[in-house]
This record gives C-alpha cells, sequence and structure tokens, in this order.
C-alpha cells in the first residue's frame, strides 16, 4: 500500500508541475489552485509513504516521477524537446527508480 500512495504522491508532483505551467502561462486563480493542490496532496501522500518506507527510497522515487512525468508532461503536451539523448536520460531515471524497488 505504501508503494501505491508513493505513486500517487508522485502523480500529484506533475499535477503540482503542470500548475507551475499554467500559472505560467495564465496567471490566474485556477493555476494557483492546481499548483496548490498538486503541491498539498503530492506532500501528504509522500508522508503517509513514509510512514513504511524508507526516507531516501521514498524522496528519490518521489522525485524521480516527479521529474520524468514532468519531462514527459512537457515532450508530449507542451512540444519539448524529443532527442534521443533526453528520452536516453529520462530511462536512466526510471531504471535508477525501479532498482531502488528491487532492493528495498
Amino acid at each position: 500500500m505504501a508503494w501505491v500512495t508513493l505513486l500517487l504522491a508522485g502523480m500529484f508532483e506533475v499535477v503540482g508541475v503542470l500548475g507551475m505551467n499554467r500559472i505560467k502561462r495564465d496567471n490566474n486563480v485556477t493555476a494557483y489552485l492546481l499548483f496548490a493542490g498538486g503541491i498539498i496532496l503530492s506532500f501528504l501522500c509522500l508522508s503517509l509513504a513514509m510512514r513504511d518506507l524508507p526516507m531516501g527510497t521514498a524522496y528519490a522515487i518521489w522525485t524521480g516521477i516527479g521529474t520524468v512525468g514532468g519531462a514527459l508532461v512537457g515532450m508530449f503536451f507542451f512540444g519539448e524537446s524529443k532527442e534521443w539523448r533526453r528520452i536516453l536520460f529520462i530511462a536512466m531515471v526510471l531504471a535508477a527508480a525501479v532498482g531502488l524497488k528491487l532492493i528495498s
């Protein structure tokens, strides 16, 4: 259950990143609510997951999901670069996250 909660924390982190992007583009109340809601729910889920998972592992996975999710959202929805080297490094972040899951 802690891993599911951690996955949710990472997904809410991506929602917070989307909110940041909306603030940059629109700068309205909805964008700020999306950002605040995503970040608050992300930290809440992260703190719940850390009750059962080691802090270092939980934090690394959480930031990895946020990093990869933010990069993928940027690539697929906002026209950011899809260069092979960028995809390679995203895959390396995912591989590190899987490795942490396997040893914890």
